[in-house]
């Protein structure tokens, strides 16, 4: 297969450009890309801000593509790097699922337009099926800019009721945030992409959670393998981010057992072979958190002086975990705002 490459530049600042694909122009030889090429770029012109130049055809294997591992046969996981975003990771830390059936199904098409066109190669390398839908397991940019991309591909985007009424008051500082934490460039043409629906594609059980680490939340079951994919309602290896409630996290915890026998893909951190591998530390580190700060409140702690007593009494669960200090101590804070009336 062949691929349109253009170097996709600012409008208002020409000096800023990174490669991106336009899949538009996709076709089986060089010549079919480059007749279609004309109206690919017609249509880029026209939206995002940017200007394309250097245009050129090439084929699959020429494309950076991100690494794919093969779990259970047809279904695929790119794990991302373990550790908050930053420039040195270009926001490539988030778990990426692909099932490879007559129809393609991408969970959490990663955090930029790049990355989502890495994606986009690696699948092509594999398999040639159309690219029918794209689970989003919740609004969090590292999960979910890459979407975009897919629906331009012509993949229905899916996510939970309760989605976009998240995402709308938070998705202007989040965009501002991931490009200055990640890059420009690296975010050229990347966007938020509104769901198209709510229900499952076929071979799949959508399970939505009520407020958790997010309040759009939901797991995505591939029935035919019993492959569990749990986006951030489970964090391995990285420090669980309360960005909901963590009592309803708990809570969640508490009432859940593994819906499928398979395995389980969190969000962040490797794959586990059983349920009680994937959320044992995570739920150990909730309800620390939860008990550490009800005891600040209980002690008539002010919040300034609780975040970092909290983060302090913390310290041995600490091995193990990614960014713990600065992430533990964001989340006390919004635990101690959470707790302090219950």
């Amino acid at each position: 297969m062949f691929h349109l490459l253009v170097a996709a530049c600012l409008t208002s600042d020409p000096s800023v450009c990174s490669d991106r694909l336009l899949p538009a122009a996709d076709a089986a030889s060089r010549a079919e890309c480059e007749a279609r090429a004309e109206a690919a770029l017609r249509d880029w012109g026209a939206r995002d801000g940017l200007t394309a130049n250097s245009p050129r055809c090439v084929e699959t294997g020429a494309l950076p593509a991100l690494r794919l591992d093969e779990i259970v046969p047809g279904v695929l996981v790119h794990q991302g790097v373990v550790a908050m975003a930053s420039a040195e990771n270009r926001g490539r830390i988030a778990n990426i699922g692909v099932v490879i059936g007559p129809t393609i199904t991408v969970i959490d098409p990663g955090g930029s337009r790049a990355e989502a066109e890495a994606l986009y190669a690696a699948i092509r390398l594999r398999s040639a099926a159309p690219i029918g839908a794209v689970i989003l397991t919740h609004p969090h940019p590292d999960h979910s800019f890459g979407a975009a991309f897919f629906a331009e591909v012509g993949a229905e985007v899916i996510a939970a009721d309760g989605y976009e009424s998240y995402l709308l008051p938070r998705r202007e500082t989040w965009l501002g945030s991931y490009i200055d934490g990640i890059g420009l460039a690296e975010m050229l043409g990347s966007a938020f992409a509104p769901p198209t629906s709510t229900q499952a594609p076929e071979g799949f059980d959508l399970l939505k959670a009520p407020q958790a680490h997010t309040s759009a939340d939901l797991m995505a079951v591939h029935k035919p393998t019993s492959t569990v994919f749990a986006g951030d309602l489970i964090f391995r290896e990285l420090t669980p981010v309360v960005d909901g409630s963590l009592t309803g996290w708990l809570d969640w915890l508490a009432t859940t057992r593994a819906p499928a026998s398979g395995m389980i893909v969190p969000g962040h951190g490797p794959v586990a072979t059983t349920w009680n591998e994937a959320v044992t530390p995570m739920r150990t580190y909730l309800q620390t958190l939860k008990d550490t700060t009800l005891a600040e409140i209980a002690a008539g702690t002010a919040l300034s002086e609780a975040v970092p007593r909290i983060v302090k009494a913390m310290q041995p669960l600490a091995p193990g975990w990614a960014d713990f200090d600065a992430t533990t101590a964001r989340n006390a804070a919004s635990a101690y705002a959470e707790l302090e009336w219950q």
